[in-house]
């Protein structure tokens, strides 16, 4: 299948995505979104053993693209809904995927870009990167991905970065257990193979069912908090401090917060 925001290689029995999008620091946009939706069924039905994620050039992931962000607060709320819909059935497919998943984390991984770096089973990150949850600071809520947030680090953790908003360096978030491993960037993908083999080494079928198995033991408390943080995904985007937060960021203001 041909992509036009990712690109996808398989070989030797590893899938490698990259994401493509570098003079928007690949930022998410509704196309790869679904890129990265049919690219993930692509690999589960093919013969590859491991994924791994990574980004092209400076940036993993920024977050949200912006020509997308401007058109959110202006989209009803029925495809509000939808759209937080598909954001969860992206995190959720990646989080439960079959095969196990590494990301390359080479740059910036933020909001819904940290989401994508941290929900594969083993992250690994240059030391110039950065983490953060910054969805706070322009009036959204980082709803779909706190659910898994909160299993990741603790509650402690999770709480200081989604309601403080700020962003974190590589030390930091191997510290709070947000990542595995801090690699010299020009070993970053040579590191990701090498895990890779190890990985390959294991019985296939026993990965599997390990990853179904750890899957299952989070599924139905996943299920009940996925659909209340597509609700409240949803509705922050009819506030006024959404807008305000919106339009305060593309206009590089401080915004003015009325609280509702």
């Amino acid at each position: 299948m041909a992509y036009t925001t990712i690109q996808l290689a398989i070989d030797s029995g590893v899938a490698t995505i990259t994401l493509n999008r570098p003079d928007k620091r690949n930022a998410i946009s509704y196309e790869l979104i679904e890129d990265l939706l049919a690219s993930l069924d692509e690999i589960a039905a093919s013969s590859a053993q491991i994924l791994i994620l990574t980004g092209a050039g400076k940036a993993f992931c920024s977050g949200m693209d912006l020509d997308n962000l401007k058109a959110l607060s202006g989209r009803p709320p029925e495809q509000s809904l939808k759209d937080s819909e598909t954001m969860a059935r992206l995190f959720r497919t990646l989080y439960d995927f079959p095969k196990p998943t590494i990301a390359a984390v080479n740059g910036a991984a933020v909001a819904g870009g940290c989401g994508l770096a941290t929900l594969c089973d083993f992250t690994l990150a240059v030391p110039e990167s950065k983490f953060g949850y910054t969805e706070v600071r322009i009036g959204f809520v980082p709803a779909i991905v706190s659910t898994f947030l909160l299993r990741q680090i603790g509650e402690k953790h999770a709480r200081d970065l989604l309601l403080t908003g700020r962003i974190i360096d590589a030390q930091e978030a191997h510290r709070i257990g947000l990542i595995n491993e801090i690699v010299a960037a020009e070993k970053l993908m040579s590191r990701a193979q090498e895990l890779a083999a190890q990985l390959m080494e294991n019985s296939p079928a026993s990965l599997t069912s390990t990853k179904r198995l750890l899957s299952d033991h989070a599924r139905r408390e996943l299920d009940a908090q996925i659909q209340a943080a597509v609700r409240e995904n949803a509705a922050i985007r009819s506030t006024h401090d959404f807008k305000e937060g919106i339009a305060s960021f593309l206009e590089k203001r401080k915004p003015q917060w009325s609280g509702r």
